[in-house]
């Protein structure tokens, strides 16, 4: 292979090689991700979905009760979907009891460590959920 286009190969693998990460989808330091599984741990499905914070301030107790209430929605959400009714047989624990489970033990992690948002604490848009706006009434 010629010098002129050894060269012009390597520069290209260059600009693909820091183009690369910006192609990635950026990972939101404010949200939880909630992941049900249903089904016999050998063939069990799994979905997620992403929980934002982004808009609360979770040093209020108030806002902390607004994020584990939209990670309980969206466990719920999510284990419909994959098949679990409240009327399932008995799997212990629930699809949507172990999604809650576990996106509160990563919640309490990030309220230990959480700071005041402060006065120029600017408030993001509303998260918007994945599931149905009537669920708020239906599931309170």
């Amino acid at each position: 292979m010629k010098p002129a286009k050894r060269l012009v190969l390597m520069a290209g693998l260059v600009v693909l090689g820091t183009a690369a990460p910006a192609l990635a989808q950026p990972v939101q330091e404010e949200d939880i991700v909630v992941t049900g599984r249903y089904g016999v741990p050998d063939s069990a499905q799994t979905a997620s979905e992403r929980v934002s914070y982004a808009d609360l301030d979770l040093s209020r107790g108030a806002d902390r009760d607004r994020l584990k209430h939209r990670i309980s929605l969206t466990a719920r959400y999510l284990c419909e979907k994959l098949g679990e009714t409240d009327t399932s047989p008995g799997v212990v624990p629930s699809c949507r009891d172990a999604a809650v489970q576990d996106a509160l033990q990563r919640v309490g992690t990030i309220e230990e460590n959480f700071a005041p948002r402060g006065t120029a604490w600017v408030v993001r848009a509303p998260w918007k959920p994945p599931y149905p706006a009537d669920w708020d009434t239906r599931y309170p």
